[in-house]
């Protein structure tokens, strides 16, 4: 069964765990620009810190983009050939994830192999929030289809268009129709 990293960006606290211990594990150095993981924070408000993790695509950009194939899919796991790869870059322009590094004393792209050992990856053991888990693929509909659902449960209007006109659909408001109810019963 194949298992892909995933990311829960509201578990993230910032911390980099994850950064340092991919940099251990891969380049035995504890310098988290070395990582294959990469904790990108956005604020002021509000504020977002997600780990950017490669995604193994089925039909990856960064493999079609290199120039040399040395880039190649093994058992659902996008690798470099580092003696295949002449450090063109070409591969990290193409991801659409940003999820390939470059640091000045590596010569290849630094992207992640999910540790290559059939086990959990380090980022994913070491993450003291699960911002990062390791799950089965068949999840991953799942989790795209819950997220569908409750974006639609978040809204409070759509706008669509019919018979060539802009309309609003205005969900109900359940919170203010059980505090009406509940005023109304007294």
């Amino acid at each position: 069964m194949r298992r892909k990293l995933a990311v829960v960006p509201e578990k993230c606290s910032g911390c980099r765990v994850c950064e340092i211990a991919c940099a251990v594990h891969r380049e035995k150095a504890n310098n988290p620009k070395k990582a294959r993981v990469r904790v990108t924070t956005v604020y002021p408000h509000p504020v977002v810190r997600m780990p950017v993790v490669c995604s193994q695509c089925k039909d990856a950009k960064c493999m079609a983009a290199c120039p040399t194939d040395a880039i190649y899919n093994r058992n659902g796991v996008v690798l470099i050939k580092d003696a295949d790869c002449v450090g063109c870059h070409a591969c990290v322009d193409a991801c659409p994830f940003g999820a390939m590094y470059i640091h000045p004393d590596i010569d290849v792209p630094l992207k992640c192999d999910l540790c290559g050992d059939n086990g959990q990856p380090h980022c994913a053991r070491m993450c003291p929030t699960e911002a990062i888990v390791f799950l089965p693929e068949h999840v991953f509909g799942q989790a795209h289809r819950l997220n569908n659902v409750l974006s639609y449960a978040h809204m409070k209007e759509i706008e669509y268009i019919e018979d060539g006109k802009s309309k609003l659909l205005h969900y109900s408001d359940n919170n203010a129709a059980e505090g009406r109810d509940q005023k109304g019963g007294d």
